[in-house]
């Protein structure tokens, strides 16, 4: 087998681009893909600043050092969940990256807002999952738009999208239908969030990050076991193995065809939202999800017996 490329022997084959490629150029595969996907998608300029979402996984962390690479100012935003054992470890190998390459970094500690995710878990009858993924959303919107970023950035790659649009579309959720695509522009409060990595796979991102030397944080999350988003991605990725293409033929028709569709018919729905009198969040209600969240979780402790 012999790169695409150069002809030299290759060491990465990928079926769904009739391609392979050797230790050199697959490198220069990744940045192409990654340079389509923002100038196809409108994401951001080299005049733009950029938060980029960093969970020490190999995605984020790969995202990071090729913006970086590519030019782009981009300050990195980690968000420790205080859950034992795990977000130390995630947040050491974010920590060190960023050192090594000399990157910017923030670190917001959910702890030090009234929300750590052991105490949510325990006490907040909801799954955690959801609640976790709602606090993230938040304070990545909220510190990327107070601190006066033009766009944030998150390692989402295409197997992320395609399981994510495989469970909107069994649900037929017009409302996350209209809203998913790799650039989902700001207004009324929220940020522009653009995804670089939509076009690469899981595979192909994990492959850049082991020949760029990066270091990541590989451990699941103690809190998701049973996620019906590891078993979306394990179907499609068995669809893959028989057709190579399909998810990125699934996903790139649906930004194509379908989601267009999906937004003409939520332009007319939506209620309007207002700051949050509590943290200044966009929001529907008089106080933002996230704000009513710690304030049962304060009141649901009190009752227990028990303080942050």
């Amino acid at each position: 087998m012999k790169c695409t490329r150069c002809k030299a022997p290759a060491s990465t084959a990928l079926p769904s681009h009739n391609a392979a490629f050797c230790p050199d150029c697959f490198p220069l595969f990744f940045t192409k893909q990654v340079e389509t996907a923002i100038r196809r998608q409108k994401m951001f300029t080299h005049d733009e600043r950029i938060l980029v979402a960093l969970s020490g996984g190999k995605d984020s962390l790969a995202l990071m050092l090729e913006l970086s690479l590519q030019g782009y100012d981009v300050t990195g935003l980690h968000i420790d969940l205080a859950i034992p054992n795990s977000s130390p470890k995630a947040r050491a190998k974010v920590e060190a990256f960023c050192q090594q390459h000399g990157l910017n970094l923030q670190v917001l500690e959910v702890a030090k807002e009234g929300l750590p995710i052991p105490a949510i878990k325990k006490h907040i009858k909801r799954p955690v999952c959801s609640v976790c993924g709602k606090i993230k959303r938040h304070y990545f919107n909220r510190i990327a738009r107070e601190g006066g970023f033009d766009a944030l950035a998150t390692g989402h790659n295409l197997d992320d999208e395609a399981a994510r649009l495989f469970a909107n579309t069994l649900r037929w959720d017009s409302g996350y239908l209209s809203d998913q695509g790799p650039t989902l522009p700001g207004e009324e409060g929220f940020i522009r969030k653009v995804k670089p990595l939509y076009r690469l796979t899981e595979f192909e991102t994990a492959n850049y990050a082991f020949m760029k030397g990066i270091e990541i944080h590989s451990d699941p999350c103690p809190y998701s076991g049973g996620a019906s988003f590891t078993g979306h991605k394990k179907l499609l990725g068995e669809l893959e193995h028989k057709s190579p293409g399909s998810k990125f033929s699934f996903y790139d028709n649906f930004l194509k065809r379908g989601r267009p569709a999906f937004k003409l018919l939520e332009k007319e729905q939506g209620d309007p939202l207002s700051p949050c009198d509590t943290c200044g969040s966009p929001t529907s209600l008089d106080k933002c999800g996230v704000c009513r969240i710690r304030e049962t979780l304060e009141r649901n402790m009190k009752e227990a017996g028990e303080s942050l």
